[in-house]
């Protein structure tokens, strides 16, 4: 079995040099998760919540704008970490050439890519933190419990920022960052329970629906926003890490193959 060196915390500085670029760009990446809740609360709120009315989880009985606001959350945690770790991290490593100028100096690939997948997560708890303020505004969270949310958010970057990470490694060219977005990322957004409850689907879809990385973090999401703190979320919480700790070495040992020839 080949052994990796270990990483060491130099990894930060890969994490601080883009810390560095995105205050740059601040105030434009800032837009994107203030906005898009205020939009499908007003959409959802305003719209859709008139016609369906309340609907039924978990043995309640709670309003759209309530049930949808948790999943808004758990939906910007993806993106955010996936689409950093996915077509940011590409042109990082394929267009501007900074991982060659990484390994250029006493950093390993090891090191990168946990700098990288850091940040992914990092981008997740900045994009909730923002969401949270606008949500709150609305009265659908409930504090303390929601205050869970950070930590969740990056949990949540760091499994889907390494999967993004493991794309990026087996992914010849940008334009195909298509078929991870449209076979991985769009069927979670659809049926993972963020619209509709997934005991709509039908029971295998059911089955599936449960194995999705993102049904499980949108049900934390939900547990957290509405105050809900049961041994439930141990097994969510438990997937989430394994999903993570399955995914993380798996971008190391694939992105140490495609950048060490």
């Amino acid at each position: 079995m080949r052994i990796y060196p270990p990483i060491s915390s130099r990894f930060l500085r890969v994490w601080q040099r883009n810390l560095t670029v995105y205050r740059q760009s601040w105030k434009i990446s800032f837009i994107p998760p203030l906005l898009e809740p205020l939009f499908y609360l007003l959409a959802f709120g305003a719209g859709l919540s008139g016609l369906i009315g309340n609907i039924h989880y978990r043995g309640e009985e709670i309003s759209y704008v309530r049930f949808i606001a948790p999943a808004l959350v758990a939906i910007t945690v993806m993106n955010s970490a996936f689409f950093e770790n996915t077509y940011a991290s590409f042109v990082r490593m394929y267009y501007q050439k900074t991982f060659d100028a990484m390994m250029a100096t006493p950093l390993t690939v090891e090191e990168i890519i946990t700098g990288e997948i850091l940040w992914g997560a990092t981008k997740s708890v900045i994009a909730t933190a923002i969401m949270m303020a606008v949500i709150s505004g609305f009265g659908l969270i409930r504090y303390p419990e929601g205050l869970l949310l950070i930590p969740l958010a990056f949990l949540g970057g760091l499994a889907f920022g390494a999967a993004g990470m493991v794309c990026t490694a087996v992914t010849p060219n940008i334009e195909l960052f298509n078929l991870p977005v449209f076979l991985f990322i769009t069927p979670m957004f659809l049926f993972s329970g963020t619209f509709f409850p997934i005991e709509n689907l039908p029971l295998w879809a059911q089955k599936t629906a449960a194995l999705l990385p993102l049904t499980n973090l949108v049900d934390l999401s939900r547990a957290f926003t509405n105050g809900r703190i049961d041994a439930s979320i141990l097994s969510g919480g438990g997937y989430l890490a394994a999903f993570a700790s399955v995914a993380f070495p798996l971008a190391i040992r694939t992105m140490r193959r495609r950048l060490i020839k």
